[in-house]
């Protein structure tokens, strides 16, 4: 995907109505910043579409170009859309969807952010292919297009010449990640460092997924999950929760499921996990006594546990969410 000086490599993005701006703005931003040692401009980056287009931001965007950019992008790249038809009823305007594929056939590499993927998917051009999306659009999407193996784990998916991005921020991991692979580290991490950014996160976005705790109504299982939630440091087993819920322990985990949609068992193991990243984010305690205090017995469980579910080390959530306090001077 190199040019030459005289032939900059051309990134069409394409804004579609319901547009996430965040995500115009990334792709414009961090492609704009990756330049050579001498700062001369990597790539040529042009907005297209078919008109003026409404962001969820409050604002109009009327784009410079209109599709026929896409006729001779090297790389097309499709921000996020809210509500939109391809995230609601899986539709495409036939004009986008043409220029889409044309642009495909011919070898452009396309490229997703957010729910960008959407459009992709509507297009057809993510069938049978892995890809990624905004977790909070996620089952929606996932319904909307089945063919598609979709992954809300990660922050992007790079399958060759089709790239997708998890949410909003994530484009821009993706974004740092394509200049790293067109330009090598170093112009990726003078890109990085011009847009004040980090040049590589740790993790995927299962670390962000917001995973409320059941309410409590005083019924079926809730007050023994209510009684469990207080003892998280302490070896509770799934008798002790069916004696607490005074049922057998067959009926107990029946009901439990049927409440919440896993085994006790998953459940509480959730649970401590969930006070682990909670104690990590508020607190400086070592990890050998945040394991203690969130049940998990000891540091090693607490690296295997929080690896296997959200894809990062104790140390590098804590940096990720957790500011050091800074004196007063």
């Amino acid at each position: 995907m190199r040019k030459n000086r005289a032939m900059p490599h051309t990134i069409a993005v394409l804004v579609l109505d319901g547009l996430v701006a965040f995500d115009l703005g990334t792709a414009c931003q961090v492609f704009r910043a990756a330049r050579d040692a001498d700062r001369t401009m990597l790539y040529d980056v042009l907005v297209c579409g078919t008109g003026p287009v409404r962001s969820t931001a409050g604002f109009t965007v009327t784009p410079d170009h209109d599709l026929s950019v896409l006729e001779r992008a090297d790389t097309v790249v499709v921000p996020g859309v809210d509500a939109g038809s391809t995230v609601t009823d899986g539709t495409l305007r036939e004009d986008v969807r043409e220029a889409l594929v044309n642009a495909s056939a011919r070898g452009a590499r396309i490229v997703s952010i957010c729910t960008g993927a959407s459009v992709l998917a509507a297009a057809g051009l993510l069938d049978g292919r892995p890809a990624a999306t905004h977790w909070l659009w996620g089952n929606r999407i996932g319904r909307l297009y089945p063919r598609v193996h979709w992954n809300l784990d990660v922050l992007f998916v790079d399958d060759g010449d089709v790239l997708t991005s998890a949410g909003v921020g994530a484009g821009v991991d993706l974004g740092l990640h394509i200049v790293r692979n067109d330009h090598g580290s170093e112009v990726a991490n003078r890109a990085a460092r011009r847009c004040v950014l980090p040049p590589w996160r740790d993790g995927g976005q299962a670390q962000f997924i917001e995973r409320p705790v059941p309410h409590s109504d005083g019924t079926g299982t809730a007050p023994t999950r209510a009684w469990t939630l207080d003892r998280l440091a302490d070896p509770v087993s799934l008798e002790e929760m069916a004696e607490h819920a005074r049922m057998s322990v067959r009926t107990f985990t029946r009901r439990f499921r049927e409440e919440t949609g896993t085994s006790p068992r998953q459940w509480l193991l959730r649970q401590r996990i969930a006070h682990a990243q909670l104690l990590l984010e508020s607190t400086d305690l070592g990890v050998e006594t945040v394991a203690r205090r969130s049940g998990l017995g000891s540091a090693t469980a607490l690296r295997q546990h929080l690896q296997a579910t959200i894809g990062v080390a104790p140390s590098a959530y804590r940096r990720t969410f957790r500011q050091p306090v800074r004196s007063a001077s």
